[in-house]
């Protein structure tokens, strides 16, 4: 990392995350972000045994479904988008455009804590394209490269 990337800015908690996404629950899928530099951003997500998605996915073996470990990537690389590009969030959302590639590597299980790492690949304002790795426990679980673009809310 060259030493005009090691700036750190402040963490995210859930009421800043809130204050940027306009997710709420039980689609939320990023407890805190942190780790924020302008290579880009880790968010948390701590995996509970009560998330509703764990009654049916499955009720013999809960397993956290992939596409909601996708969700995690990208409501971690809008807010890391949002907050280092000072974006208007009461005027703009950022919209999933599409997922290049994605592969899981082991199964988040509740009790797990997810740790996923966005950093942006590309940006042609409205439009970005993020890689994301999501680990638990230091071992890669799942990884991503996908597109989001910036676009006022449709009334």
């Amino acid at each position: 990392m060259t030493e005009e990337n090691t700036e750190f800015l402040p963490d995210l908690d859930l009421a800043a995350i809130k204050e940027i996404l306009p997710h709420r629950f039980p689609m939320l899928m990023v407890d805190k972000i942190v780790e924020i530099s302008k290579d880009g951003a880790t968010g948390v997500k701590g995996v509970t045994a009560n998330e509703q998605f764990f009654e049916g996915h499955f009720p013999q073996m809960a397993v956290m479904p992939g596409v909601l470990i996708i969700e995690s990537m990208a409501q971690t690389a809008a807010a890391y988008t949002a907050y280092i590009d000072n974006v208007d969030t009461d005027n703009n959302i950022v919209l999933f455009m599409g997922v290049e590639k994605a592969k899981f590597r082991k199964p988040v299980v509740p009790g797990d804590q997810l740790r996923i790492r966005a950093t942006i690949t590309a940006r042609r304002p409205p439009v970005w394209k993020y890689e994301a790795k999501a680990y638990v426990d230091d071992k890669l679980v799942a990884e991503a490269a996908f597109s989001a673009m910036m676009t006022p809310p449709k009334d």
